[in-house]
């Protein structure tokens, strides 16, 4: 039996991966900001669902869920930071304070509780932590250019993670969702700057005047995706990355022979930089 310990549990990815887990058997903390929404989610569960009021961006209160968790089974051996907010404008319309909001709670929150949660599972020598990111840590669009940046940081602090952690047997793969079906793009996910600039009206502009018709119109399948997620906690060597849906395979591959091109294009100009007494290890 697995238990899991999710943030952001009350709707979208965290809710249908807290469902599926419960399902198959397994002990689930499902944390949110109202643990109420958790519970008429997923009654029938007493025994096995421990839902905890949890704000990522409240330290104290991670470290007191965290407990929770280890007095109600003992042990956390998934964490999944699912927990996270958008905005959408262009970098130049995003106020400071937007800015801070949404790097609280998807970057320092998922650092808040993976740092909560790490002596849990380096005493059991044991874990995985699933990182909730998005094709926009891979690669960045116009309107979203603060949003990407933050899960930008949640790839880099995954990668190290791993390196850091797979000596004491503990897995760390980080997720990267295309569109999904889920209320992200919802006005109580997705902030909405006010402020608009004219000059980025076939930039940014464009992808904010395309949301509304995205939204639930999306391709991907959440009840798929947490499948995924299962599947990736249950691997005995889980990836580093992990791509889910049609969209996020094709924009990572059309990225990635955009950056094989840039190289090649300019190699020689990289090369040119050592000093002359190392000479190119290239």
């Amino acid at each position: 039996m697995t238990t899991w310990f999710i943030t952001g549990a009350s709707r979208g990815f965290g809710l249908e991966i807290a469902r599926q887990a419960l399902e198959r058997g397994d002990d689930v903390v499902a944390t949110a900001r109202d643990p109420r929404a958790v519970e008429k989610a997923l009654p029938g569960h007493a025994e096995r669902l421990l839902a905890v009021a949890l704000d990522v961006t409240d330290e104290a209160q991670t470290h007191a869920a965290v407990d929770a968790a280890v007095e109600a089974f003992g042990s956390i051996d998934v964490l999944v930071n699912n927990a996270g907010r958008g905005v959408l404008g262009a970098v130049e319309e995003i106020s400071d304070a937007a800015a801070r909001a949404v790097y609280d709670t998807n970057v320092f929150g998922t650092l808040s509780v993976t740092r909560a949660v790490l002596p849990v599972m380096r005493r059991q020598r044991s874990g995985h932590v699933i990182n909730l990111s998005s094709v926009g840590g891979f690669t960045a669009g116009p309107g979203w250019g603060v949003y990407c940046s933050t899960k930008f940081a949640v790839e880099g602090l995954s990668e190290a993670l791993r390196l850091e952690l797979a000596p004491l047997g503990i897995h760390v793969t980080v997720v990267e969702p295309g569109y999904f079906r889920t209320d992200f793009l919802d006005p109580r996910s997705l902030h909405t700057e006010d402020r608009v600039i004219a000059d980025y009206a076939a930039t940014a502009g464009a992808t904010r005047g395309a949301v509304p018709g995205i939204s639930h119109a999306q391709p991907g399948d959440p009840v798929k995706g947490a499948t995924a997620v299962l599947a990736l906690a249950d691997a005995e060597t889980p990836p580093l990355r992990a791509q889910l849906g049609s969209d996020c395979v094709a924009a990572l591959e059309l990225k990635i022979a955009q950056l094989q091109e840039e190289s090649a294009a300019w190699r020689q100009l990289a090369l040119s930089t050592d000093h002359d007494d190392t000479g190119s290890r290239v």
